[in-house]
């Protein structure tokens, strides 16, 4: 972690504060904002050391949103650059993910080559760079030899020099092309024929939709190119090729996972997982030399059982919880590791270090005192509201005047059980509904279900809810004209109404006090509003 006082250059410094008041994370100068987060970071730099001696690597860092999953991805991005790795990372995307047609597979791979990094070229595209430097540590290593450079005999030794290195990649899925394009990049680069050098980096970049286009560029016979299917082969290659040249390994940072939770097609979905379980089996097999695969998801894309990881019975079994994990442990050595938040006096110590990192940069001595950076994070707390699991935090007795708004904590109490108990009622009534969905076998009208378990009415939750169980008691009379098995879904839909109707009923009753959410379980949490 870098030090509170130590002086940041200002090219780093100022991009760094532009990205904090931008709301986004930092690529440059992460670790001088790093609170926290020591276990998980020496976890996972413990994997580079893995990586370092030959092995594989696949992590998911799992958090809610804002957590720092992100954050911490871009962290160990800048230790593993100052270690001697390369780096790559890309966000998933609708149109950019693990395995697809149209190009949504090789454009995950594309991203990852845009923004490969090295120790000198840390803001991306090191593609180029990397390839320049290993032709002329060859070279350096020919002349050391004795031979003249320029010399017809250092020219001799310096090809054998290289086609020797590139055979060893022949072996790999993919390396004879690749070992190929390498060579023909070689004699380009000996020629002087920057268009030639073009085309070869166009092969490697994934850019060629045709084998065609590809051998009509590079003027070479090649057996295919980087496409939508063996994108991830070419990925370990690299992995191999870094290693051979002289670096530490290959770490790839692939963010954003909950978009393939959000892919709809069952069958495209289930198709990014079975990539997804071959890369976990790949890494943790030895069979990806040099490789660690570090992804960012959300607790839903691992743990929903019906679109997320554990849908795929393979993953579930492999990334699931132990028991000693559930009981309370964190456990920092499984495949996965769940982010907690930073706890208040971490986030005390990021105010404290942020005002600091401000005045360096605009070069103003901080006049803010401990109390007031307390009372600020007392605030922003504050806002984000208090949970309550099964009373009303008042400290007065009945007759107390709850901010004005309620007085009687008592009769505020009893309301708020009613709607708890009618929250309880409403997710048995769900589930009983999700059942009778899920006998047809269809995705449809299990949405407006997912929605209302996971509490997403925005707004006005009331008017949003009518209109999801609308859509849903639609879906349930489409399923009922399946078969006479689904009758049950009429009552269930009718159900869902009546439930809803009251549980409206009682939360209105609390004058906007308090704000119910639903949780997938059936219980209720309940967040007071403007905090308190």
């Amino acid at each position: 972690m870098a030090e509170v006082n130590q002086r940041i250059p200002k090219r780093i410094l100022s991009g760094l504060l532009s990205s904090i008041s931008a709301g986004v994370v930092p690529r440059m100068g992460a670790p001088y904002i790093a609170i926290g987060r020591n276990e998980e970071i020496e976890a996972l730099l413990s994997d580079l050391e893995a990586v370092n001696d030959g092995g594989g690597s696949m992590r998911f860092i799992i958090g809610k949103y804002g957590s720092g999953k992100s954050f911490l991805i871009q962290l160990v991005r800048g230790y593993a650059l100052e270690r001697g790795f390369i780096t790559a990372d890309a966000d998933l995307s609708p149109e950019r993910r693990i395995c697809g047609a149209k190009g949504t597979g090789i454009a995950t791979y594309r991203e990852l080559i845009k923004n490969l990094a090295s120790k000198s070229s840390p803001d991306g595209g090191a593609l180029g760079q990397i390839i320049a430097k290993w032709l002329s540590d060859v070279q350096s290593s020919v002349a050391a030899e004795g031979y003249e450079i320029g010399s017809d005999e250092f020219v001799r030794r310096l090809t054998a020099r290289i086609y020797e290195q590139t055979r060893e990649l022949e072996a790999e899925i993919g390396g004879f092309d690749f070992a190929t394009v390498l060579s023909a990049y070689y004699k380009a680069y000996i020629a002087g024929d920057e268009e030639k050098k073009s085309a070869c980096m166009r092969w490697l970049r994934g850019e060629y939709s045709t084998k065609t286009e590809a051998r009509n560029a590079t003027g070479i016979l090649l057996g295919g190119i980087i496409d939508d299917d063996n994108w991830y082969e070419y990925i370990k290659l690299l992995a191999v090729f870094f290693r051979k040249i002289g670096y530490r390994g290959f770490v790839v940072f692939i963010d954003e996972c909950v978009n393939l939770y959000k892919i709809t097609n069952r069958v495209s979905r289930e198709n990014n997982y079975e990539k997804l379980l071959a890369m976990f089996n790949d890494t943790l097999q030895g069979k990806a030399e040099g490789l660690a695969l570090i992804f960012g998801g959300t607790p839903q894309f691992l743990e929903d059982t019906r679109r997320g990881l554990f849908s795929y019975e393979a993953l579930r079994s492999r990334l699931s919880d132990g028991q000693f994990q559930k009981a309370g442990f964190k456990n920092l050595i499984g495949p996965v590791i769940r982010l907690r938040r930073l706890s208040d006096d971490e986030l005390f110590a990021l105010i404290a270090r942020i005002t600091n990192l401000h005045a360096q940069n605009y070069n103003w001595q901080p006049r803010v005192t401990t109390e007031e950076m307390a009372a600020f994070l007392k605030v922003c707390l504050e806002r984000a509201g208090a949970v309550f699991h099964s009373q009303v935090g008042c400290d007065g007795g009945d007759d107390t005047d709850c901010d004005g708004h309620h007085k009687g904590r008592g009769h505020v109490e009893q309301r708020l059980a009613g709607a708890v108990d009618a929250a309880e009622r409403l997710g048995r009534v769900l589930g009983e509904a999700r059942r009778v969905l899920e006998l047809s076998q269809h995705d449809f009208g299990v949405d407006q279900i997912d929605d209302l378990q996971a509490g997403r009415a925005d707004g006005d939750g009331h008017c949003n809810g009518q209109k999801a169980f609308h859509g849903l008691g639609h879906a349930l009379r489409r399923r009922i004209a399946l078969g006479a098995q689904l009758r049950a879904g009429l009552a269930a839909g009718r159900a869902c109404h009546e439930v809803w109707f009251d549980f409206g009923r009682r939360v209105d009753a609390l004058d906007g006090l308090y704000e119910p959410v639903v949780c997938c379980c059936g219980r209720m949490r309940v967040l007071r509003r403007g905090g308190g």
